[in-house]
């Protein structure tokens, strides 16, 4: 099987392109499973900042082409002009990378973590990881936590709600005194809730179309905080301040338009508005308005960029801890991989030679005598034993040295394919999920007790 990852992100494509290939979770899933075809697995991780395609499959070439296909029908062909792709051991250092938020907009932010950990989980819902991406995705999670633990990178990290707060501390010079609205109760309203209270906001208001919701996120942020309809949307704006929007709104909520329409009430005093959303909750354009500043998720990129800089010694280390985990996991892949194909090889081979020798006895009849008969058995296993010293002594170098044959792991698939071991492949596949669902267990068990 080999890896695939195609995609795009922060890093190779403008937002207008990020918000077109925004996938809600339903469609994630369906994508998801329209590349899991067997044999092959499937994983689509869709966050803010990036939308990539994890394929395990036998025939990469084809896999490959299936990815930028789908990839084309949501973004259209101009997305393939930003796409990136890796393969192999590339694709396993990238989801690594990406785990452990290295390759994250804001570098340390503890949420892409739990960003792909929710992608595998619905991959996993819908039947579309099974072996080998199983066992990716758990040392890609066992790899993050190291990352964690071992380097300061996630230490007083800056998130994107954080940055979004702290730019607009910077901008009004502090928030007492300001009434800040938050759109949106998901898990960046939340965040941002969470960290304009602690910036000291005045009045702090949080509306989503799911009243419930926003009550309870306002509970748990505390006193001073309150919840409003969504239908008061136009009457929350024209009181506020500061505006940050997280919603999984196909269409932006504000339009030049709209926030145009409240200009008058506001007697134009300033308005400062974030957008932490893809796509955008906020129109392009509505930056046009003189007395309106808005951001959007590229521009806290920018924001951010010094905080990057900081922590690019963290950085060097937790790359290093991923190229070991990288090796690790590959060490131990030709040794999961290999002594199986290795064991069945010679099992078979054993097999033909035994019932070619005893065809051979029963054809010379009664004649023979015990040392001969013997002799003719010995002979055959001396054959298998030459024919295979070969085979047998390259995959238990492979086995015991795999750093010092980086394809190692190929060769398992191959000797089985080569040798007509169908079964024993299926038998390793099989013997693999298990494995890796052994693996995703124990992760999960690790994570839970922290």
């Amino acid at each position: 099987m080999e890896l695939l990852c195609i995609g795009l992100s922060h890093r190779s494509a403008p937002l207008a392109v990020r918000e077109r290939l925004a996938l809600p979770e339903p469609r994630q899933v369906e994508l998801t499973q329209r590349l899991a075809q067997a044999p092959s697995e499937a994983l689509v991780v869709s966050t803010c900042n990036r939308v990539e395609l994890y394929v395990a499959a036998q025939d990469g070439d084809a896999a490959r082409e299936q990815a930028r296909a789908q990839l084309s029908l949501l973004g259209g062909p101009e997305a393939l002009d930003h796409l990136y792709e890796h393969r192999g051991e590339a694709a396993l250092v990238h989801l690594f990378r990406v785990a452990s938020s290295l390759d994250s907009m804001v570098l340390g932010e503890a949420q892409i973590l739990g960003q792909v950990k929710e992608a595998f989980e619905r991959a996993q819902g819908a039947g579309a990881v099974r072996g080998e991406l199983t066992r990716v995705c758990a040392a890609a999670f066992g790899c993050a936590k190291r990352v964690r633990t071992e380097t300061a990178i996630g230490r007083s990290a800056t998130s994107m709600a954080s940055a979004a707060v702290a730019l607009a501390s910077k901008v009004f010079d502090g928030l007492h005194g300001k009434t800040v609205l938050v759109v949106g109760a998901g898990e960046m309203g939340e965040h941002a809730a969470r960290h304009l209270r602690a910036a000291g906001a005045s009045r702090l208001v949080i509306t989503n179309r799911t009243l419930a919701r926003a009550e309870a996120l306002a509970r748990e942020v505390g006193a001073g905080c309150e919840a409003r309809p969504f239908e008061e949307l136009q009457q929350l704006l024209t009181a506020s301040d500061v505006v940050v929007c997280s919603t999984a709104s196909p269409v932006p909520i504000f339009t030049k338009e709209n926030v145009g329409a409240v200009g008058k009430a506001r007697k134009l005093r300033p308005l400062f508005m974030v957008d932490l959303a893809v796509p955008r909750d906020i129109a392009p354009d509505v930056g046009e308005l003189p007395w309106v500043t808005a951001y959007d998720v590229d521009d806290i990129q920018k924001f951010v960029a010094d905080n990057a800089a900081a922590r690019a010694g963290e950085a060097e280390k937790a790359s290093v801890l991923v190229a070991q985990e990288v090796a690790r996991f590959v060490k131990e892949r030709s040794l999961r991989e290999g002594l199986p194909v290795l064991a069945r090889l010679r099992k078979s081979a054993e097999e033909i030679a035994r019932a070619e020798v005893e065809r051979t006895l029963a054809a010379m009849g009664d004649g023979l005598t015990e040392r001969q008969r013997k002799s003719i058995e010995a002979m055959g296993r001396a054959i298998v034993n030459k024919l295979l010293h070969g085979p047998t002594a390259k995959l238990r170098a492979v086995h015991l040295d795999p750093d010092s044959h980086p394809d190692g792991h190929r060769l398992a698939g191959a000797a089985a394919e080569l040798f007509g071991l169908a079964e024993a492949q299926e038998a390793v596949r099989a013997e693999a999920r298990e494995e890796g669902r052994a693996e995703a267990a124990n992760s999960d068990a690790r994570s839970a007790k922290g």
